[in-house]
């Protein structure tokens, strides 16, 4: 489904990514782990054309990602792509949010993009926040509406930049427990977190990236409960660490 082959980014003379190979198959859910500026979220947004990369390739569903090609338009609707902030728009409810892409970029009729609306606020447990604004909601509650506005789009994958980072600890539990579900559905994810618990419980493999190389990777749970390299040895007692 996601395929990078070598692939190179850098900031002005700071070189971000150093020759990513990997890939995501259909139905999987890939957790990308690591210490901040590793290059996890650089990753999300070169596969969403919403960053260049200077080398390499990468290709969604065969489609070659190339920002300057106007393909690009549908790679960003086959790959939707939740926030941490949740980037909904302040000025529009829950259900206006959510049916802003199918009606004017798909251009479904109004009448079938809202009541697919409802239904998908109404899967994440927000079937009472139709007519909310951001600001009457929770940050938990924001994240759903931001999950059901991806899923509108009725994509083929679902990349998540540290979906729960900005929450506070006690509203984690409901955005990962609508991911969970996805996954259980058979979504196809790709998730940058810190969350190592959502990781070693849903994620079919994981990615250890520092210093914007592939580190580790392998089977969740291998990886997670008994690393080979010292540096995700030495990563995971750290955010493992008991408090």
């Amino acid at each position: 489904m996601i395929e990078l082959s070598g692939v190179t980014k850098s900031f002005g003379s700071h070189q971000v990514l150093k020759g990513i190979t990997g890939s995501v198959q259909r139905g999987e859910v890939v957790c990308l782990i690591g210490p901040s500026g590793s290059g996890k979220s650089t990753i999300l947004r070169c596969i969403n054309g919403l960053e260049s990369y200077d080398g390499g390739a990468i290709t969604v569903d065969g489609a070659k990602v190339d920002r300057a090609d106007r393909s690009i338009v549908g790679i960003r609707t086959a790959m939707a792509m939740v926030f941490q902030r949740f980037n909904l728009f302040p000025h529009r409810t829950a259900l206006e949010n959510v049916v802003e892409g199918p009606i004017h970029v798909k251009k479904e009729p109004a009448a079938q993009a809202l009541a697919r609306g409802r239904d998908l606020l109404a899967r994440v447990g927000l079937a009472d926040k139709f007519e909310a604004y951001p600001a009457q909601l929770s940050g938990g509650q924001m994240q759903r509406v931001a999950i059901a506005r991806a899923l509108a789009m009725q994509p083929k994958a679902i990349l998540f930049d540290e979906p729960t980072s900005a929450l506070d600890p006690e509203l984690v539990g409901e955005v990962l427990g609508v991911m969970k579900s996805l996954a259980e559905e058979g979504m196809t994810m790709l998730v940058v977190t810190h969350e190592m618990g959502f990781a070693r419980e849903v994620a079919d493999r994981v990615l250890f990236l520092d210093g914007g190389v592939i580190v580790e990777e392998g089977a969740a749970r291998e990886v997670l409960s008994a690393p080979r390299n010292p540096r995700t040895q030495d990563f995971l007692r750290r955010v493992l660490k008991p408090i």
